[in-house]
């Protein structure tokens, strides 16, 4: 039975909408589907005129719109309402912040607060906890409905609940978990908004804001404009649930859905991951594993941590190509927006960084949603290029693995459930786009920040036949990255996922975080996946890190390091310490998630940026912007490594503040200790002095002896040419080269488009804007579309030929004060120069979603990159990576717009009411761009609703 929620009355789309969802849930569970039958395409026509997403004409005085936007309130404000009407504003969720402006003591390093006590732990001294598998379950309308609804907030024991107050508590952890368990999504996913349920948390909701509510179950916006595009040739066959939640204890709920089972690789009775976190307790379970930094740390209160499941250890997403995934995403997060300790909000929304999603599953930054509600995510995960390129799934490199017999529903030349036989099933697409390390966050508009710096952020693993996740399947495609061969895909026995990120916390151990500095936050304690300076034992053979920047400002520049007993290394050690180091060589896989052409090798063997010197990364990362990932593999037994031997991960990048990194300090001198950090005590608290701590050791590996056979891929064999030594193996050719003439002549021809970042035109309030094609300075704004390219293909039967529209977009620094890793969501873009020069040797072959601009070596002042644009039409967003640049308004609306679009697609305004939509306003150059041709350049005062260029391409 569905859970008696209520009923909201059905609006005029409702029929419909019934009947395109019962359509599509009966065509895709193959009810009557055969083999050969075509999965019917879904309708692309704009939103009926009754539709409360239907399309707008553009205004028509377009600058007084864009005017009149300075005028409006955000479009966030009802994320802040309070009781009886009254209407909070921004600083609503700071009001019970630990350190308000007037208690902050003016240092930098945190920004402005205190020294954050480590309680006497000392570092090295917890074992690292390594991902827990969200996993996932069938989806099937014939399920049984969940007996067990979303539970409402009630009043309970700290620190996971509020004792008091039911509008500052969340539901009780049993009660969360009770849900959770339950595999059923009850009511049934759909394509439309669910504006027909009730948000469950009605009363509780009434009773604190004092007004009667008519919250929907679904926070996704309605109508066709935020419809699931496409829903039918990508129903989703698995699907998960999960809580935003507060922190309380992990009671073991997923030990059962890991794919390892605890019983496989590592991961078995006697691996090395078998024991979750050190404790007796706690061997293959996650059960009673505390959110807590280190065991000597105290436990977070439920109002200073939200996370998925609200529980450690952090979450992971396995997902295969060509299998569509939905997570529905439900809040359990207070219902008071300040009943946070003073930072955070919340309403969220969720951003799948940077998959190929359709708009309405991309996480934009207003379409958020609110305590009680869930919203549907439903990822496509399939190959950029599906309509255009290898349409009838016939390359080999276009597939996903299987186990042999698993029968999985395809959407190919022959829609229907393919057996696996070969270990692969083939998909369309176009194989070089293929993806691999992912991750997932909040984007909620003015409070990304605070959200994911407090838990809202965690990874996810594509898996393909490239990179299957097994390295012993030899089949000519699959790569053979270290990882395991216990399971058919997706091992993780030696491919561990990173998480690092810069985190303080206050004088009681909770986290803290300054929301007041819009200049950037900088924590002064690194943790690893949450960890305070873990430890990880690994084995002495190959192993992959996906190391992703997880911070909110602070840039890493990390470097790898094995301790040597006495004095015989390259480094020394501390003072009368007995040891020294020696450099640990590594290659890079891939960038930002995508698996380059070469593996580049960080050995002192090339000089990889072209400035001279080949030491400076030997065994040292480039800078590693925030959201940047970077997949490197390490030989645990080459280059002098053996059992016993202990490894570190260093940080050498210094910062003074969160404008900008300050730059490297030398190894040598954080080796040595000479560059050290401490604490001194002032009337103040306990500061810092002497330099940043952030810079330095912060997770340590154990080698250990490995009596198996390494059989994984040796990255030597895939490196760059050398002087001497002919150009090795690719791994994944990148679709467009910057110095191929036919590749040169397209990009001569492709629409070019221009952003400018920095402080221009902007304010007090929100510092940051970003100029487009030549305009001036905007702050963020998302009832403001600043560029619209237009598909050039859309869901088409296979056998379309085409390349989806080709863009060229110039980032440029608007002053070099400032360093920004700027995020282009939904396609990946190949970088074509860096400062007007060619891209270091890690990004020749790589293709990025981050793009850094800043005045170090490694970023330089401008990037162009080419990228295309394909399968999905709706919004999307371009914004600065340092999220608090971003919430200080350094952050953009773009489109993607159906073939011969000409009205604007409008904007969502979220309540506890539901959603409204309200009309959009676009800059004039949104459609033109910069022009079409190197030469070209477009009068910006000229609006063009034509969607062309005389002479041009779309």
């Amino acid at each position: 039975m569905k859970p008696d929620t209520g009923r909201l009355k059905p609006g005029p789309l409702s029929k419909t909408r019934l009947a395109l969802n019962i359509s599509a849930a009966a065509i895709m569970l193959g009810l009557g589907l055969s083999q050969t039958q075509a999965v019917p395409l879904d309708n692309t026509d704009p939103p009926p005129p009754t539709d409360p997403s239907a399309l707008t004409n553009p205004p028509a005085d377009p600058k007084a719109a864009l005017n009149n936007l300075l005028k409006q309130p955000r479009a966030n404000v009802s994320a802040f309402d309070l009781p009886n009407g009254v209407a909070g504003d921004r600083k609503t969720p700071l009001a019970d912040n630990a350190l308000p402006p007037n208690l902050q003591t003016g240092f930098n390093i945190p920004t402005n607060g205190n020294a954050s006590p480590v309680f006497g732990a000392q570092p090295f001294s917890q074992k690292l906890e390594l991902f827990e598998e969200f996993g996932s379950n069938k989806l099937d309308a014939a399920d049984p409905p969940s007996p067990v609804p979303f539970p409402v907030p009630t009043v309970g024991p700290a620190p996971a609940q509020d004792p008091l107050k039911v509008a500052r508590s969340g539901p009780s952890p049993d009660a969360l978990d009770a849900f959770l368990r339950q595999p059923a999504l009850t009511p049934f996913p759909t394509e439309y908004s669910n504006v027909l349920d009730y948000n469950p948390w009605k009363a509780q909701i009434e009773d604190f804001l004092n007004r009667r509510v008519s919250s929907p179950a679904e926070g996704r916006p309605p109508g066709k404009g935020w419809s699931h595009q496409r829903y039918n040739e990508f129903f989703p066959r698995n699907a998960f649930k999960t809580v935003q939640a507060g922190a309380h204890v992990n009671s073991g709920l997923r030990d059962r859905m890991q794919r390892h089972n605890y019983a496989v690789g590592e991961f078995a009775p006697g691996g090395l991951y078998h024991n979750t976190n050190g404790s007796p307790a706690n061997e293959g379970t996650t059960k009673g594993i505390q959110v807590q930094f280190h065991p000597n740390f105290p436990v977070q209160d439920h109002n200073a941590l939200w996370t998925f499941d609200g529980t450690f250890p952090p979450k992971l997403l396995q997902v295969r190509y060509g299998q569509a995934m939905l997570m529905r995403h439900y809040d359990a997060l207070p219902i008071d927006p300040s009943a946070n300790r003073g930072f955070g909000l919340h309403t969220i929304t969720t951003h799948e960084h940077n998959g190929h999603s359709p708009a309405e599953s991309d996480g934009f930054t207003n379409a958020f949603f609110f305590p009680g509600q869930y919203y549907d995510y439903r990822w496509p995960i399939q190959l950029a290029g599906y309509d255009s390129i290898n349409t009838k799934a016939e390359d080999a490199r276009a597939a996903f693995p299987c186990d042999p017999g698993e029968t999985l529903f395809v959407n190919d030349t022959n829609p229907g459930l393919k057996t696996c036989n070969h270990g692969t099933i083939k998909i369309r697409g176009d194989w070089r786009e293929t993806m691999s390390t992912h991750w997932f966050h909040d984007h909620m508009l003015d409070f990304t920040a605070q959200n994911v710096y407090k838990g809202n952020a965690t990874m996810m693993n594509y898996y393909s036949a490239v990179d299957r996740g097994n390295e012993s399947v030899n089949d000519g495609v699959n790569l053979r990255l270290p990882s395991g061969s216990g399971l058919g895909w997706g091992n993780r026995d030696y491919d561990i996922n990173l998480t690092i990120a810069d985190k303080a916390w206050d004088q009681a151990g909770q986290l803290w975080f300054n929301p007041f500095n819009t200049d950037g936050f900088l924590g002064d304690q690194i943790l690893v996946n949450w960890e305070y300076k873990p430890f990880l034992d690994v084995r002495a053979r190959r192993y992959r890190f996906r190391i992703l920047n997880g911070s909110v400002s602070r840039f890493f520049k990390l470097a790898v390091v094995r301790q040597v007993n006495g004095n015989g290394g390259e480094f020394p050690g501390p003072k009368n310490s007995g040891v020294s180091y020696n450099r640990v060589p590594f290659h890079m896989i891939a960038n930002d998630g995508n698996i380059m052409e070469h593996a580049v090798p960080f050995d002192g063997s090339l000089d990889l940026n072209g400035d001279g010197d080949k030491q400076d990364h030997n065994g040292i990362l480039p800078m590693q912007g925030i959201a940047e990932r970077y997949d490197i593999v390490i030989d645990f037994a080459k280059n002098g490594i053996k059992p016993g031997d202990k490894i570190f991960f260093v940080n050498i990048e210094e910062h003074e503040d969160g404008k900008r990194p300050k730059g490297d300090i030398p190894l040598a001198d954080v080796l040595s200790e000479k560059y050290l950090p401490v604490v001194r005590q002032t009337s103040h608290g306990p500061q810092w002095d002497k330099g940043d701590p952030g810079v330095g050791r912060f997770m340590q590996l154990n080698v250990k002896p490995y009596t198996g056979q390494d059989v994984s891929m040796n990255p030597v064999d895939f490196e760059p040419a050398k002087p001497g030594k002919p150009e090795g193996k690719f791994m994944i050719p990148l679709p467009l080269h910057r110095d191929d003439p036919a590749d040169i002549a397209r990009i001569a021809q492709a629409r070019h488009r221009t952003f400018i970042f920095g402080r221009s035109d902007g304010t007090d309030f929100a510092p940051w804007t970003i100029k487009t094609d030549g305009g001036p300075g905007f702050n963020m704004d998302p009832r403001r579309i600043s560029a619209a390219p237009q598909l050039a293909t859309g869901p088409t039967p296979a056998g379309f030929k085409g390349e989806g529209t080709l863009e060229i977009w110039k980032i440029q620094n608007g002053g070099n004060g400032w360093n920004h890793p700027v995020h282009v969501h939904f396609e990946e873009g190949i970088i074509l120069s860096r400062g007007g020069k060619a891209p270091p040797e890690w990004e020749k072959g790589a293709r990025k979603d981050i793009y850094r601009i800043g005045p170090d070596p490694d970023s330089l002042d401008n990037v162009e990159m080419a990228m295309h644009i394909r399968e999905f039409a709706g919004t999307y967003m371009e914004h600065c990576h340092n999220t608090q640049h971003e919430d200080s308004s350094m952050l953009l609306r773009w489109d993607s717009e159906h073939p011969g679009q000409f009205q604007l697609m409008p904007t969502p305004l979220p309540s506890w009411d539901g959603v409204k939509f309200v009309d959009s306003v676009a800059l004039p150059t949104f459609r033109t761009g910069d022009g079409v041709g190197p030469q070209v350049k477009v009068n910006n005062n000229q609006g063009d609703n034509s969607g062309s260029v005389p002479g041009g391409k779309g």
